[in-house]
């Protein structure tokens, strides 16, 4: 009786808080840190060689309509590393909203500290300014007909729509801290067609830093904050913080305003592949339960072990 409460109302929030739609959905502390690229175009081809990156989350959950997503991407430096390209294409589901994206994102690179300019005995610590932009679609669906609500025109048809999306980010990296903006649908939902379908511009701020222990860098501590503000929602906030040992595993924990604590671990296998696995504990009143994630990766040159 209680998981048939909170689904009721997940629907009826769905529906009726504007902007509370599935592309509005921030991306998991593990999401985010281990494939960015769905945070910030930016990032796309900041890696030596091609990364192709598959995750999951909520699809172990004890509410039935909680939130669900699944993404497939994959970015490669082009041009000696100046240029990055790749793609991603992710589905969202919460409720009866459902929303399937593709996009292609681009970047284009500064580099403020090259190999070359300095004697090989130096410590070369490469800062790199990054401009990214993406552009792609989004099938926007809404089956208002399963809730079973009569005699409201409102809810008498089923949603679905396809709208040009585009994004832009920007990035500043160096060896051990980052920080960057993104907008990834600065169009909001001003392509859209139906007057009933509500997509906001999130805006997502992001940094972090590497605390590096010893010369060999064996044990890295890492701190990391995202912001998220939207017209008609408070600030969200993100404080992580994860440790990787001589970059074989890592572990972490974070919290999510107003929603939940998050714990992730994670290993380096083969040097190729990386597995992170994250459970979301959610608190009481955000209605949404614990859930459980995968991210999987693989590095075409490798992580670096």
């Amino acid at each position: 009786m209680r998981s048939r409460t909170k689904f009721n109302f997940l629907l009826i929030i769905t529906v009726l808080i504007p902007g509370f739609g599935l592309s509005q959905q921030t991306p998991r502390f593990a999401e985010y840190n281990y494939n960015p690229i769905i945070v910030n175009s930016a990032y796309t081809g900041m890696s030596e060689g091609g990364v192709m990156t598959l995750s999951n989350y909520g699809y172990i959950n004890n509410i039935e309509g909680s939130p669900k997503s699944l993404s497939l991407s994959y970015h490669s430096p082009v041009s000696q590393g100046k240029m990055g390209l790749g793609g991603v294409i992710s589905r969202d589901e919460i409720g009866i909203t459902t929303s399937t994206k593709a996009y292609l994102a681009y970047s284009y690179k500064l580099f403020f500290d090259l190999k070359s300019d300095r004697p090989y005995w130096q410590l070369h610590d490469e800062h790199v300014l990054s401009f990214g932009l993406t552009a792609g679609v989004q099938q926007y669906k809404e089956n208002l007909l399963d809730l079973g609500i009569v005699d409201d025109p409102v809810f008498s048809e089923n949603i679905s729509e396809s709208i040009p999306t585009i994004g832009v980010g920007f990035l500043y990296n160096r060896r051990n801290f980052y920080i960057g903006v993104s907008a990834p649908n600065v169009l909001g939902d001003k392509l859209a067609s139906s007057d009933h379908i509500k997509l906001s511009n999130p805006v997502y701020g992001y940094m972090g830093y590497s605390f590096l222990t010893n010369k060999f860098d064996r044990i890295i501590i890492k701190p990391n904050l995202l912001l998220k503000y939207e017209d008609g929602a408070p600030m969200q906030i993100d404080v992580n913080l994860s440790t990787s040992f001589e970059n074989k595993f890592e572990i972490g924990a974070g919290y999510r305003s107003t929603s939940s604590l998050n714990l992730m671990a994670g290993v380096y296998l083969f040097k190729y592949l990386r597995l992170i696995y994250q459970y979301n504990i959610g608190f009481e009143k955000s209605l949404l339960g614990n859930s459980h994630g995968i991210v999987l990766s693989y590095a075409f040159k490798g992580y670096g072990m």
